[in-house]
């Protein structure tokens, strides 16, 4: 599995960043029981950022916790089945036969910020905002209510499952 972070951004967090991302990529994976070795890139960066970025690929203008850039295009979110077509290797890199995720994107500012808001640390949001954009990755989404449901019991589901529990 290759996981590049890269942080943009000279404001910080007293975090293992790696650490973190690292557990609740994982169990993510293992949650949705994914059969593949993945590649995923994740951007640390701040509010003014993440806001330029998000005008440019969603032409919203304001800062957001965090993007998630699939490279997938599921026929049902979290089934990975269709990979298996012959026609679907473009899907993995052809260096490493890793699947290509995707991209997720974080303001750290956000973090703090939210962690204030939710009254839970930094550790537990920046998990929270990792597990939320893993399932974006898988396809899920949480436009109508249902989805939001799903996607809040399955987030706190990857989230207990290593102990990122609210404190």
């Amino acid at each position: 599995m290759n996981i590049q972070i890269e942080k943009e951004t000279d404001f910080d967090l007293d975090l293992d960043y790696e650490k973190i991302i690292d557990e609740i990529v994982n169990e993510a994976l293992d949650y949705m029981k994914c059969p593949y070795e993945i590649e995923l890139n994740v951007v640390l960066s701040d509010n003014e950022g993440i806001h330029q970025v998000n005008l440019e690929q969603r032409e919203i203008d304001a800062p957001t916790d965090v993007l998630s850039f699939p490279m997938l295009d599921y026929e049902t979110a979290g089934d990975f089945s269709f990979l298996e077509r012959e026609e679907e290797i473009y899907n993995f890199n052809s260096d490493t036969g890793e699947l290509l995720l995707g991209d997720i994107m974080i303001s750290l500012e956000k973090v703090r910020e939210q962690a204030k808001e939710y009254n839970h640390s930094e550790k537990r949001e920046l998990a929270f905002l990792v597990a939320h954009s893993m399932l974006h990755l898988f396809g899920f989404d949480h436009v109508k209510d249902e989805e939001r449901v799903e996607m809040e019991q399955m987030q706190e589901e990857i989230l207990q499952n290593k102990n990122y529990r609210r404190d």
